[in-house]
């Protein structure tokens, strides 16, 4: 339940025109909930404020992404249909919400003007992107029209999230007489993403001496965060009001003759603390959607298993997730100690399990076959099974989800085990260079300090082998993170990162690695997306592939 008395400070008295902003998190798939939701939403402001529009994210009926369901006709008639419903909530105020509209052949990602208990306007979104996670074409069809309608003396006009993006979009919706815009979005986040929004639709009100007005959606869905971070920029482009990232806001904004009046903005947090409350958010909303009791992890030692501890934790409570160490005779007693100490600290429920009788028992069952060969990392690879077993088993009895803890340096190189340190349900680090691991459980512990000094000083290893390191295998993350980042995310070639100042043979292993572990990301669980090139919708490689990068 939204808390009205933290309304009062985003409005004065005096105005000519009051705009509620509702940053909220619809569910996906479930028009009837999200209705409700609305509906809650609606009844509540109303009989707390005085307002006259109210505007819902984009989507808000079905939530942002549908994906397929958009193809499933059951689905689109509710949607249709709940838009019908929402007229006769407050016919005395307007309403302006998001939602997938089927005109009997076309389908279009639509919002509604609803108001007097009809539809009064519907704007068709014109620009669908269609890269990086976006797949708006493969559903949608794309409007043609600018939509501006008349409201208490006021001429609004509509876009929907690519469409403010685009100049020549903003400047036909001013060309068409609107005075102020509303856009409505489901921009996910990724690191600086809100500066990023901010700087430009601001560029853009600037230039068209048009107030905006820009409503995200806030929550987690899958590998997607939706950080809200709403705003509203007043003809010169200046912020006057934003509100909170990652939180659900309702937020009510004066305009006085056409202009917004300057209110309460919220902070803009720093890239590590919007990046650490984007994986806290990832964590709470996944379980919680899904209907897990709770989340469970295998707690290390090391500072992977540690952060993703931090952010379970914070995102979940303490009595909600459970910390599992599972040593071998090749852990070191430190490693146990460290992961018995941080689980204390954050009072987790914790166990310790030793996995070397089911290693012993699969290496007497392997002993006939495997005999004459030599030791290599399939003796390796069966202790990280045992643990993979484990862990899976304990989240099958429990209903927990069980959190995977490899990080993206990892996963770009196939440094992790297929049905081992992979097993599990969601990856919060999937996205985590192994560097920024380190950052963000630095900045975890500037906040309270909850992971041990020696897992955050102490070189890395996956302990499976005696005296292991992870650089045995590895370049310095140092030398690894930079060479991934340009090479994933910047889609640099082998000679741009070279002539960028990188060896010739740390560049050509990382990339030959990359190369070749498509089948094992294919096969990861779905991990939490920060940057702006995650593993998944974003990167789509073919596993079966003749091209080689070096």
């Amino acid at each position: 339940m939204i808390d009205v008395d933290s309304f009062e400070p985003f409005y004065r008295n005096a105005m000519n025109l009051k705009i509620v902003l509702a940053q909220t998190d619809s569910l996906v798939g479930n028009a009837s909930a999200n209705f409700n939701r609305i509906f809650e939403i609606v009844t509540q402001v109303h009989n707390s404020l005085a307002f006259d529009l109210i505007v819902f994210p984009e989507l808000c009926i079905t939530g942002y992404p549908p994906e397929d369901l958009l193809f499933r006709r059951d689905f689109i008639s509710e949607s249709n249909n709940v838009i019908f419903e929402l007229a006769n909530i407050a016919p005395e105020i307007g309403i302006v919400v998001g939602f997938s509209e089927f005109d009997g052949e076309k389908l279009y990602n639509s919002a509604a003007v609803l108001s007097q208990g009809s539809v009064c306007a519907i704007y068709r979104k014109q620009k669908l992107p269609n890269y990086g996670v976006f797949d708006e074409q493969r559903y949608f069809t794309a409007g043609g029209e600018p939509c501006v309608f008349e409201f208490k003396g006021q001429f609004i006009g509509l876009n929907i999230c690519e469409d403010v993006w685009n100049f020549d979009v903003v400047q036909k919706t001013k060309e068409a007489g609107a005075d102020i815009l509303l856009t409505l979005n489901a921009s996910p986040f990724h690191s600086g993403k809100a500066q990023q929004r901010e700087s430009l639709i601001g560029s853009h009100a600037k230039a068209t001496n048009l107030p905006i007005i820009y409503v995200n959606c806030v929550g987690g869905q899958d590998e997607l965060i939706f950080d809200g971070a709403s705003f509203v920029a007043n003809a010169e482009g200046e912020i006057v009001f934003r509100a909170a990232e990652f939180e659900e806001q309702i937020s009510v904004v004066e305009f006085e003759n056409g202009q917004p009046i300057q209110t309460i903005c919220a902070p803009i947090y720093t890239p590590i603390c919007s990046d650490y409350k984007a994986l806290v958010c990832g964590i709470r909303d996944y379980v919680r959607k899904n209907g897990f009791k709770g989340a469970i992890l295998g707690l290390s030692g090391g500072i992977d298993s540690a952060l993703v501890l931090a952010l379970a934790v914070d995102a979940l409570g303490a009595e909600n997730v459970e910390a599992v160490s599972l040593p071998s005779k090749y852990t070191l007693e430190m490693s146990s100690g460290d992961a018995k100490t941080q689980a204390e600290i954050m009072g987790v429920n914790y166990h310790s399990i030793s996995i070397e009788p089911a290693v012993k028992a699969f290496t007497q069952m392997l002993a006939e076959i495997f005999a004459g060969t030599p030791n290599d990392t399939t003796e390796e690879n069966i202790q990280a099974r045992c643990r993979g077993v484990v862990l899976m088993a304990m989240s099958n009895k429990q209903g927990k989800l069980l959190l995977t803890t490899g990080n993206k340096s990892e996963m770009s190189v196939g440094y992790a085990t297929l049905y081992g340190d992979m097993c599990g349900g969601f990856a919060p680090l999937k996205d985590v260079p192994k560097l920024l691991v380190y950052d963000l459980a630095r900045y975890r512990n500037s906040l309270s300090p909850v992971i041990p000094e020696r897992v955050l000083t102490r070189p890395p290893s996956a302990e499976l082998a005696p005296n292991q390191c992870d650089s045995d295998s590895l370049p310095p993350y140092e030398i690894l993170d930079p060479i991934l980042a340009r090479y994933i995310e910047q889609n640099q070639t082998a000679d741009e990162i070279i002539a960028a100042g990188f060896m010739i043979e740390d560049v050509t292993r990382v990339i030959r690695l990359v190369d070749g572990s498509e089948y094992k990301r294919r096969q990861s669980a779905t991990g939490i997306r920060i940057s702006e090139r995650a593993f998944g919708r974003d990167r789509r490689y073919p596993i079966t592939s003749g091209y080689h990068g070096v």
